[in-house]
């Protein structure tokens, strides 16, 4: 495991999972100091996404579950460029995306940047103003609600926006990956636009990093029958492949680094 961000956001999902995590425990886990994890509890705290306890931290009452985009962005970042590329391999010059909000989603718009006459639509605030500055690419972006910590924008008004249309290709992000839970997502509200997603696209593709895989989060997005593909990295074991099949996409860090 390497950064600060990527186990920070290793941290959330544990205290989003158990309702309380252990400093002491988490030293021995994650294998740092118990001074690194008190500077990690201390960030989210400042995030607001954690409480600070005697000897360890938290959630929040009230705060969304979600994963702050600051924590996000900078985990598995290698992991999520390698992935990213391999998405936008698979769009072609001419054609309409639809990119979920998220730091791997992110890193498509990215790859797709020097691509002729696209139209992209999402409901992220950061691809949005990502986007609004390429070339060649018509940007649309949905209304709604924001969530602010992640930047995505939910409700009715997102779903009646993506309804309108129909695309070519939808990646979305997913907080969890299980065979038998399907595609899970931590906060509820995200759900229903990213079913919509799902049935505005011809083909639809899961972009995840092998840490999501063999969880289950609180709410289910999709069945894996339900999305065409699922991208991720060589880092999930050969022993997890199975139950995915020829859905799955593995592919290499190694150039990414």
């Amino acid at each position: 495991m390497s950064g600060s961000a990527q186990r920070r956001e290793d941290i959330l999902r544990r205290l989003v999972a158990d309702g309380y995590v252990e400093a002491k425990a988490l030293s021995q886990e994650l294998g740092v100091d118990a001074s690194t994890i008190r500077r990690d509890l201390d960030a989210l705290a400042r995030l607001g996404k954690a409480e600070r306890t005697h000897g360890g931290a938290r959630p929040v009452v009230g705060a969304t579950s979600e994963v702050p985009y600051v924590v996000k962005e900078g985990g598995y970042r290698a992991e999520k460029v390698a992935i990213a590329h391999a998405a936008a391999n698979l769009v072609s010059d001419g054609q309409s995306v639809i990119l979920d909000s998220g730091s791997t989603t992110y890193q498509i718009a990215a790859a797709l940047r020097h691509r002729s006459d696209l139209t992209i639509l999402t409901n992220d605030l950061r691809i949005g103003k990502y986007v609004a500055s390429f070339p060649d690419v018509r940007l649309l972006v949905t209304g709604g609600e924001l969530l602010g910590s992640v930047f995505t924008l939910v409700g009715e008004r997102s779903v009646e926006f993506l309804a309108d249309y129909s695309v070519d290709w939808a990646f979305l992000g997913a907080d969890a990956i299980d065979p038998a839970a399907g595609i899970t997502n931590t906060n509820t509200l995200e759900v229903p636009i990213k079913r919509a997603m799902i049935s505005a696209a011809a083909h639809s593709a899961v972009v995840a990093d092998s840490s999501k895989f063999g969880n289950r989060a609180l709410a289910r997005v999709a069945t894996l029958a339900e999305v065409d593909l699922i991208i991720t990295d060589s880092g999930l074991a050969d022993d997890h492949l199975d139950p995915y099949g020829e859905k799955l996409m593995r592919v290499s860090t190694d150039n990414h680094r």
